[in-house]
């Protein structure tokens, strides 16, 4: 939801295109629902950028944007360790 994240901490007043950040999550979503090894390989790399940007926006903003990238940072942890979880599981499964 780009739209909300833009009502909740915009960037300047009157929102930012900032919120298109979101989009490139789109890009893991449908081999991860249908349960692809490879994406998950691949998106549990993908997600320590969106990891990078919230430790940079909770060390530097305040208030409810810091709140909102302390959220992001656990939401990013908790997609890294099942995609790792996973991809582990589904290889020794694999073998």
């Amino acid at each position: 939801m780009p739209g909300l994240g833009l009502w909740l901490a915009p960037i300047r007043p009157g929102g930012s295109l900032l919120a298109l950040k979101a989009l490139p999550l789109l890009l893991p979503l449908f081999g991860v629902l249908r349960g692809r090894r490879y994406t998950f390989q691949w998106s549990s790399m993908f997600i320590l950028l969106y990891f990078s940007e919230g430790v940079m926006r909770g060390w530097g903003d305040s208030g409810l944007s810091q709140r909102l990238a302390w959220a992001e940072i656990a939401l990013s942890v908790v997609f890294f360790a099942a995609a790792v979880a996973y991809a582990r599981l589904s290889g020794a499964r694999a073998k």
